[in-house]
């Protein structure tokens, strides 16, 4: 009777055994990319030191990413140009959003001169992205970052500045991107889509008068381009953005 029992629990703890290796085998995991651009802001540089990419699954679990921790120049990531910060095998298909983990060598170069910036809530708990995704088994998935440089740099009262990022997802698929010209180069101007429900989407041009505004909600968008006096603004109305596509302005005639 001893024999049997024995038989019977090392039977039943093999029979265990094997169910959670299979049930390991079964978990599927998915590759994530995250990558990060920007839009031109009106600085020499702006550094923010990347140390970790959190991702955040819908159930709560939490998957840390392989992250390129180094200090990169947002400004060298305008015009389309993106970089990959974090790529990883992740074991959830929903994830509900990122978190972005900034070090302490933060900072903004204005007219040759390096003023420091301090982001204390974003080295503790890292900057939230809500991206609700739903990602795909067996292909790159990816999650392209905008660090909006021109929207995030304060400058306080007295003289120092200040970094109060804002981030948004960029979905090339479902969303689209103005893009021109202007017909002087070098001039610093600022260039602001409002769709018609008041959302502002805003950039600046670069040396070369080019600029680009990417992920925009497909709709009716008015553009406004500022420039320093004494040149008036121009306003362009009615300009169309469709998901997926770009919508090219051509050059501006700035007078």
């Amino acid at each position: 009777m001893k024999k049997l029992f024995l038989l019977l629990a090392t039977t039943s703890l093999f029979l265990v055994s094997c169910n959670d290796d299979d049930s390991n085998a079964d978990a599927q995991s998915y590759s994530y990319n995250v990558r990060m651009t920007d839009a031109p802001a009106p600085y020499d540089a702006v550094y923010v030191d990347v140390q970790g990419v959190e991702v955040i699954a819908a159930d709560g679990a939490r998957f840390t990413l392989d992250t390129e921790s180094q200090v990169y120049n947002l400004l060298d990531l305008s015009n389309g140009v993106n970089v990959e910060i974090a790529s990883d095998e992740i074991e959830t298909p929903n994830v509900s959003q990122v978190r972005l983990i900034l070090g302490s060598d933060n900072s903004v170069v204005v007219d040759g001169q390096t003023y420091p910036l301090s982001t204390p809530s974003a080295q503790q708990s890292g900057l939230k992205i809500l991206v609700n995704q739903q990602l795909i088994a067996n292909v790159q998935n990816t999650l392209l970052i905008d660090f909006d440089a021109h929207q995030s740099i304060v400058e306080e009262g007295n003289g120092s500045y200040s970094l109060k990022p804002v981030l948004r997802m960029v979905e090339s698929d479902v969303q689209g991107i103005i893009t021109g010209s202007l017909s002087i180069t070098g001039l610093n101007a600022t260039i602001t889509a409002e769709s018609s429900t008041g959302v502002e989407y805003t950039t600046v041009a670069n040396d070369n008068g080019a600029f680009q505004l990417s992920g925009l909600n497909a709709g009716t968008y008015t553009v406004t381009i500022t420039p320093e006096l004494p040149l008036l603004p121009e306003i362009i109305t009615n300009v169309q953005v469709v998901a997926g596509t770009e919508t090219e302005l051509g050059v501006v005639t700035m007078e």
